[in-house]
């Protein structure tokens, strides 16, 4: 079983606006006493985040911790600064730009505890890489889907079977406290402020025994819009360059999940719940990704959405 509280950690780096709908989710579809809300200011440049964070300071709100870096550290170190905060616990991060559905963390938990062998879980998401619903490897705006809720009951109404995948998707990255003992946390050496950090970590993950799967019957939804400068292009292929040097095997796993979709019936069968004129799932809605590395940032971005594991 994992600890009996789990450590919410939240890497903020501006963007209020999105924080405020990620923590009022938070509050409205987790119950009190079971986790602790870990939000870690990384020297946002917005006075806004100040503000806001001042502001729920003010309401004391029960299990919510706040803390800040005092110089900008970037994705990775923040998160590891998160995961190492109470070795006691397991710790679920989770994207400023996310939105929760009812149930969510109570499902990836009991996910977690199903197998002693789970070391990462991640939920479906509308927008999630290898975990997208309902298009594979594709970002389905939010507008066009039914409710998020809706979603989430439609993927609950079946017995969920957590399939193994061959990486977390660190938009909502559950990790158990018996992985970060045996293996440690995200290699902030080697990957710097982001771009492939939890794809080594769940490589590690697998080298060491443990399963790396996804919570079937639970949706967090993913507001993050995906834009790349040269820069950030550049820091991607490095990364990937650094990713495949450790793990040359990693691509090929990637690429034969995709190819094989073990997740296109539980998809097909929860979008048919949500639709009388099923949604295409024809050929021409065959992914594009190239080593399923989560598009995010590297903590100097503007925006919320671009600040990802």
């Amino acid at each position: 079983m994992g600890a009996a509280i789990v450590d919410i950690v939240i890497p903020v780096f501006n963007a209020r606006d999105d924080l405020r709908r990620c923590i009022n989710s938070v509050r409205l579809h987790t119950p009190a006493g079971d986790h602790c809300l870990v939000l870690i200011d990384d020297a946002s440049t917005d006075p806004g985040i100040a503000a806001y964070l001042a502001e729920l300071a003010a309401e004391r709100v029960p299990g919510l911790e706040l803390l800040r870096n005092p110089e900008n550290l970037g994705f990775v170190a923040t998160a590891n600064r998160g995961m190492a905060l109470r070795p006691d616990r397991d710790v679920l991060l989770l994207n400023s730009d996310t939105i929760v559905t009812a149930g969510w963390l109570e499902k990836i938990r009991r996910c977690a505890d199903s197998d002693p062998c789970i070391g990462t879980v991640t939920p479906f998401s509308n927008n999630a890489e290898i975990c997208s619903f309902p298009l594979f490897c594709r970002d389905n705006p939010l507008a066009e889907l039914p409710s998020i809720g809706q979603i989430a009951a439609a993927l609950a109404t079946r017995a969920p079977t957590y399939p193994d995948l061959p990486t977390a998707v660190g938009f909502c990255m559950f990790v158990s406290r018996r992985l970060i003992d045996k293996i440690g946390t995200f290699d902030a050496e080697t990957f710097g402020k982001g771009y492939g950090e939890e794809n080594d970590f769940c490589m590690r993950a697998a080298a060491a025994g443990f399963r790396n799967v996804l919570c079937d019957d639970a949706f967090v939804a993913h507001v993050g819009g995906r834009s790349f400068d040269d820069r950030r292009l550049a820091m991607m292929a490095e990364n990937a360059r650094r990713l495949l040097a450790r793990f040359p095997e990693y691509s090929r796993l990637v690429q034969d999940f995709i190819a094989a979709d073990p997740l296109r019936e539980i998809r097909e069968a929860a979008w048919a719940r949500l639709n009388s004129a099923p949604r295409p799932f024809l050929p021409e809605d065959t992914p594009r990704v190239l080593l399923g590395i989560d598009g995010g940032g590297d903590g100097q971005e503007e925006s919320g959405s671009e600040y990802t594991g």
